[in-house]
């Protein structure tokens, strides 16, 4: 079971729903209080099983923190008093931690009912903070929930995880928490925003939502004025729109393939990408799979198509670049270029301060991104980690591979990673160690001599019909036909044709 404390979020929902979704995006984004917190909103829970007169209590009930965010209206009546005061009234019975935060400098403009609501709470000891917009807010959120979590559970975060935390707010780009009018959930790929849904259920423990709330969880969607309609962020268009260059341009991944060392007028290949990220992300390396070449080897009964680039370095180097790029330039794309010798990824923008190329190349630093937003739900899609590894970590799948280590550059304006290739040389591409028992000891063990015989056969490229093996090993059509029934059974070897034309082959293993 999650032992999350979950953070509920309380305000006169419509007046400061973007504040609101800040909030929740904090939580969501921040590495430390992600590991410790599960923002709730109420009108993003599931419907409560039975009947109630005030459901968005029962929504409270379950929390371990309270925040309180207040403006200058007090909200509807629900009885005597407004959904949002009898959310604070219960907090304090149950005597939950609370966070009080107020938005404007002076009171003069709140109404009559606000105010009174903010004398009861200081007149209950309350100290509370102002602020005047989301980004004033988020940096003192920070550290009230963190204060709050060490004062009232122990949960005690490190400096540098609270300076980690500010500066994430700090370096944040403005672009992806943007929310688009004309755009709706319905429009996404939903078959993503579904495995999102799962991902959150699991880690937060609890049951799946609808799409919208789902989204609106992890701070990717915020409540416009019309009833029931959520408006969707820049950030998660880019992770779930079908196709996102149609309304961000930058958001198009541009691949070309060269035979030659340099950039020629006459590639040998082309793409332009335009996807979910996710998607995206597929489709870059299939491309270069497609693209580059895959030596055979033999490997015991194994005759295995290697790669010429490790696909975990790959994918690590292109995650980073649509990850951590700048989106706020429309005209810069991240570039993938392939070479005879080569592999060169660019991306918009440079490392974020106090990030530098020796500090990436060293590995564990911290980890920082323009694009908390896109980067956690990447890594709530199983697609990236946070763990300020990723460079380490490619430097490894390169060299592991026999390959030289990644060069880290910066050129007019683009962060560039260049992975060196073999360049002809395939000899020193290494097998991977989980390829040495693609056919698994307790498999070869149960095959008798002449079965392995036949096995070596095919691993050298052999097709072999019954009538060929009768001969060469002197034996009858029924004992060879099942001797290949055997290797078919063990998902060795396949059978091409029929009748006469029947012959065996060694089964296709990437």
């Amino acid at each position: 079971m999650s032992h999350k404390k979950h953070v509920f979020i309380s305000s006169v929902q419509k007046e400061l729903e973007f504040e609101r979704a800040a909030v929740a995006g904090l939580i969501a984004t921040d590495p430390f209080l992600l590991h410790y917190c599960i923002p709730v909103l109420f009108e993003k829970e599931p419907a409560p099983p039975r009947p109630s007169s005030k459901p968005y209590l029962e929504a409270l009930r379950g929390c371990a923190v309270y925040i309180l965010l207040i403006a200058n209206e007090y909200g509807r009546p629900d009885g005597d008093l407004s959904a949002t005061h009898h959310e604070y009234r219960l907090a304090q019975e149950l005597q939950l931690p609370t966070i009080v935060f107020l938005k404007g400098a002076a009171d003069t403009n709140r109404s009559p009912e606000t105010r009174e609501l903010i004398e009861e709470i200081r007149q209950a000891g309350h100290t509370y903070k102002r602020f005047h917009d989301r980004e004033d807010l988020k940096p003192e959120m920070l550290r009230a929930i963190m204060r709050t979590l060490a004062d009232e559970y122990g949960i005690n975060a490190t400096d540098a995880e609270l300076s980690e935390g500010e500066h994430q707010i700090e370096a944040a780009s403005a672009f992806e928490t943007a929310v688009l009018r004309d755009v709706s959930v319905a429009s996404l790929d939903q078959e993503l925003v579904e495995v999102f849904n799962k991902r959150i259920a699991v880690a937060d423990d609890s049951q799946e939502l609808s799409p919208e709330a789902a989204l609106n969880a992890r701070g990717l969607v915020v409540c416009s004025d019309t009833p029931d309609k959520v408006l969707v962020t820049v950030a998660a268009f880019i992770v779930f729109a079908p196709c996102p260059a149609h309304h961000f341009p930058q958001c198009e991944i541009l691949i070309d393939a060269y035979d030659d060392i340099r950039i020629t007028g006459r590639p040998k290949g082309q793409l332009n990408v335009n996807a979910p990220l996710p998607r995206a992300l597929d489709q870059v390396l299939k491309f270069i799979d497609d693209h580059t070449f895959h030596p055979r080897r033999v490997v015991g009964l194994n005759n295995v198509r290697l790669d010429e680039y490790p696909v975990t370095a790959l994918r690590e180097v292109l995650l980073n670049a649509v990850a951590h790029r700048s989106y706020d330039d429309a005209s810069r794309k991240v570039f993938v270029r392939l070479f005879r010798d080569r592999i060169e990824i660019a991306s918009p923008g440079y490392p974020l301060k106090p990030l530098t190329l020796a500090k990436l190349r060293r590995g564990g630093y911290r980890p920082c991104s323009r694009n908390p937003l896109i980067a956690q739900t990447l890594a709530t899609l199983d697609k990236m980690e946070q763990r300020g590894s990723g460079f380490a970590r490619m430097r490894d799948a390169m060299l592991d591979h026999g390959l030289d280590e990644p060069k880290l550059d910066q050129q007019d304006g683009f962060f560039v990673v260049t992975l060196p290739g073999p360049d002809g040389n395939y000899d020193r591409i290494r097998t991977p160690s989980y390829i040495a028992s693609l056919v698994p000891p307790a498999v070869e063990a149960r095959l008798t001599d002449r079965q392995r015989q036949i096995m070596a056969e095919l691993v050298q490229g052999a097709v072999l019909t019954s009538k060929i093996c009768q001969e060469r090993f002197n034996v009858s059509a029924p004992v060879i036909a099942a001797d290949f029934q055997i290797l078919i059974e063990e998902s060795l070897v396949e059978r091409v044709g029929a009748g006469r034309a029947t012959r065996y082959v060694l089964r296709s293993r990437s």
